[in-house]
Formats: structure tokens, sequence, C-alpha cells
């Protein structure tokens, strides 16, 4: 259980994240209504893991329906992972008629900085099931060079 409660932005929340750079939205678990236009409703707050293991970083993003045509991953001057892409609204049939839409449509834009021990020359993304997943492998940690020195008296 976290000690940071869920309106501060709870374990996952981005508030005390050092390498995020998403901006911290108060009111974004809070049941009042949008007052966002549709086309940039819930796709603008893209869901991304970021979990590091001992040979890599590796960030996962839920991106529903996209094909990976539609989605872009970056590397900004070498510290900056930017997952960004566009979901197009359906065309209109005349005929039709719409009892309710919920999915979104829009960009979304995501940025993290990554820490110095990421390989970004080796970075890799696949995309299945609607997950984007993005592999940066991690720099060997170097063992200090240890050197025995002989006291002479």
């Amino acid at each position: 259980m976290s000690l940071i409660p869920r309106f501060l932005g709870g374990r996952r929340g981005n508030l005390l994240e050092p390498f995020s750079l998403d901006v911290w939205d108060p009111f974004k678990d809070f049941p009042f209504p949008n007052f966002l236009p549709p086309q940039n409703s819930a796709f603008v707050s893209t869901r991304v893991d970021w979990k590091e293991t001992p040979e890599a970083h590796v960030f996962e993003a839920d991106i529903p329906g996209l094909k990976k045509e539609e989605v872009k991953v970056e590397i900004q001057d070498g510290k900056v992972l930017q997952i960004s892409g566009e979901r197009n609204v359906e065309k209109e049939d005349k005929n039709d008629t719409w009892h309710r839409v919920e999915r979104s449509s829009g960009k979304f834009l995501r940025r993290f900085r990554l820490p110095e021990n990421a390989k970004v020359e080796q970075v890799k993304a696949s995309m299945e099931n609607g997950v984007l997943t993005v592999t940066l492998p991690k720099e060997e940690v170097k063992k200090p060079d240890v050197r025995a020195i002989q006291i002479s008296s």
C-alpha cells in the first residue's frame, strides 16, 4: 500500500517521479464531467508503464486500435524518450445513427527523461495487441579496478 495518497499521484503517479516530463493533473481521477472536447479526451492520457530490469529499461504503452505507422518513437538529444501518435476520427456516414461515442481520437504525446545508463543508440520498439514496447538496454556497470599495492618496509 502506498503512503502517498492517490490524489497526489499515488504510487505510479508523476508528481514525485524524477524522470517523468508529464504535467501533473490534480483532477484526472476525480469524477468531474469531462470539459475537454471529445477529440482531446482519454486518448491524450495514454498510460505508460516503465520498469527497469537488470539489463534494460522497458516502457509499455497502451495504444489500442493504432497501427505501428501511426505511432512515433523518438530519442531527443540523447536524453528524452518521446512516444507520440494520432488516432483519426472515423468518417461519418450520413445514414448512421450514433447512440454513444466513447472511443477517443486525437493526438497523444508522452515524454520521459532517460537515466544516464540507457544505451539510446540500441533502442528497440515493437507493437503487439495494442501495446507498444520500447526497450533501452542499460550500460554495463563497470566494477572498480582494484589493484593491491605492496607496502615496502
